[in-house]
Order: structure tokens, then sequence, then C-alpha cells
């Protein structure tokens, strides 16, 4: 697989700026993205401004696509590293793999669990999440967090939908969306 330069860029506010960078540095705090499908100078972003940075296929993603959930039977380790799962403080949940997670630094990146993501690598900022954990321990946050996921739809809520963390903007990127999201907005820079 070609390793791409399509990002997509998560706000902590929940705004979403897609188009190609050329100077991310995972240790530099600061890079620039040229907006999709404008001829404007490129934007300069900040990771104190960002939840996380998705490095994607396509900026079009799939909206038909299902999601996959957890880590699918998966390896404890891959050649991507060890298992890792995220929960952001908007309530948006991860699972992937990744070899530079520690605590201590600013971001690090995620490989998703699932191989035919349009997510090719996730660029996770630390103060955006509430729950990192790793090795044998994702997996039991993963099989939590689906369960949690699981008994929240047998009580009625609609399937797929996640109770958020307090603030919450929407679900997680391995978990279906809401049926009420507008469908082109669904897979974009989270499946």
């Amino acid at each position: 697989m070609e390793i791409s330069n399509l990002v997509v860029a998560r706000f902590v506010d929940g705004r979403v700026m897609k188009g190609v960078t050329n100077d991310f540095t995972p240790n530099r705090g600061v890079f620039h993205v040229h907006p999709a499908g404008q001829e404007t100078a490129a934007t300069e972003l900040k990771f104190k401004q960002l939840k996380a940075v998705f490095f994607v296929s396509s900026l079009d993603g799939d909206p038909s696509r299902q999601d996959v959930l957890g880590f699918v039977q998966g390896p404890s380790e891959t050649q991507q590293g060890k298992k890792i799962a995220v929960r952001f403080k908007d309530g948006e949940f991860l699972c992937g793999y990744t070899l530079s997670w520690t605590p201590e630094r600013e971001g690090f990146f995620l490989f998703p669990a699932d191989p035919n993501a349009n997510n090719q690598r996730v660029f996770v900022i630390s103060a955006a999440t509430v729950e990192v954990k790793a090795g044998p321990a994702a997996e039991v946050l993963a099989q939590k967090v689906l369960a949690a996921r699981a008994s929240s739809a047998d009580a009625g809520s609609p399937r797929g939908q996640v109770t958020p963390l307090p603030g919450a903007r929407r679900p997680s990127a391995f978990l279906p969306r809401p049926a009420d999201q507008d469908p082109k907005d669904r897979k974009t820079g989270t499946d």
C-alpha cells in the first residue's frame, strides 16, 4: 500500500479540515495542510488545536462501508506494533496497533485494526484522549466499550449509537454512526 499525504484533521472543537500535507513531523507540533479543492495558501495547524490527524487513502471515504469493530481476533503484535485502544474526550473510540505510544509524548501513530479501512494511519493527540490502553489491556478496553454499546442497543438505543462522554460530539470511528448523520460526512477520515 502506498502511504498517502492526504489528511483529515479533526479539531478538538469538532471542525474538520481535509487536504494534503507535505511537512507533517510527529515531534514538531505544527504542520501545514493545503485544503482540498481550494487554491488558497496552506493553513498552519498546531497539535494543541487537534484531536487527531487521519492519513487516508481517499478524502471521500466510502459511506456504504461498515467499520470492523474492535480487534477482530487480531494478533497481539503485528509489524505495526502492539495493540492499542484509544478513547477520546468526545466519546470516539479507536482500536489499532502502535510502535510508539508512551504517555509522555504529545502524540503517537495508530495503525487501524481493520486493514481495509480508509485510514492508513492516525496520529492521535494525547491531550485529546481520556483513556489509552496498550497490549492486553487494549483488548480489555475494546471488549468493555463494545459490551457497553451492545447493552445500550439492547436497551432501546438506535443500533450503533454509543453513549458519549459529557460534551461529546460524535460516536466512535470504529463503531457505526447514528443513522441521522449526513452520509457524506460518515466515513471520511474516521473509517
